[in-house]
């Protein structure tokens, strides 16, 4: 995500011990500081500083925007001719329009960028990893598909992908049963309108329960049951409005597919190595 971002990692390619640090103090800076806190659930302890909890999520976000600072800094320092990471972008755009691609406008989208990326897709890699050894024949299947379709006796690639229909059969049901984010995220109604028997009014918040929509044995056959194969030919990201981990419209995830595929190849890749 690093990468993606800003068009670095972060650290020298010969320097495991810098990696580490910078690593180390990513998380420090990044997470830390987005943790919800009891001071959140009992304001009044906030009065009395309980534990300093404030004062440190304050300093970590003191941290974390000095960080972000000092990224977007040396990348337009570089003064660079093409575009090749997501902050080069901003600057770019902040050239022409600067009073909608201001800096801490950049550092926002840049802090949810790590977010999502960096938490969702290792909770699918761990349900599904976790599916397949309690369901070791289809752990057995999916070994084979890997072993005929990737030809080049190699570790299994992006290009291979296209090829492994039923890990992606594997991934689809995982997120089916285990979804990222089991409540999407919230929306809001822009007018008063009428659901079913509900009124809702202008200015409401409005939460899926994907989890429940995705186990609803009106929607599902044997909906609380670990069967890959249901989704054999479904080659979406949904299935109507009973399918929906990466939620729907205009707000929906955009990384959707990148989402899929990392987490494909890292599934993909376990099952190929390690027995």
């Amino acid at each position: 995500m690093l990468r993606l971002v800003s068009g670095n990692r972060g650290v020298e390619e010969s320097d495991p011990e810098s990696e580490k640090r910078f690593l180390d103090d990513f998380k420090l800076r990044f997470f830390s500081s987005m943790s919800m806190n009891v001071c959140d659930y009992f304001p009044v302890l906030r009065w009395i500083g309980y534990k300093g909890l404030e004062k440190r999520v304050i300093e970590m976000q003191r941290m974390r925007d000095e960080y972000l600072q000092r990224l977007i800094d040396d990348i337009r320092m570089k003064k660079f001719d093409s575009i090749g990471s997501l902050v080069e972008k901003f600057l770019k755009l902040q050239e022409s329009e600067p009073e909608f691609y201001a800096d801490d406008v950049i550092k926002g989208i840049v802090v949810l960028m790590f977010n999502g990326g960096t938490d969702t897709s290792p909770v699918a890699m761990e349900w599904a990893m976790s599916l397949l050894l309690n369901h070791p024949g289809k752990l057995e299947k999916l070994r084979e598909e890997i072993k005929s379709n990737v030809k080049h006796k190699g570790l299994i690639q992006d290009s291979d992908l296209s090829s492994l229909p039923y890990l992606r059969c594997i991934i689809y049901e995982t997120l089916r049963l285990y979804p990222a984010a089991p409540v999407l995220l919230p929306h809001c109604s822009s007018k008063r309108f009428n659901l079913g028997n509900y009124e809702i009014p202008q200015n409401t918040m409005l939460l899926v329960n994907a989890w429940a929509i995705h186990r609803d044995g009106e929607l599902w056959e044997e909906a609380e049951v670990f069967k890959p194969e249901r989704f054999e030919g479904f080659v979406g990201d949904r299935d109507g409005f009973r399918f929906l981990p990466f939620g729907v419209g205009r707000r929906a995830c955009p990384a959707a597919g990148l989402g899929m595929r990392v987490v494909a190849l890292a599934v993909g890749a376990l099952v190929q190595c390690f027995e």
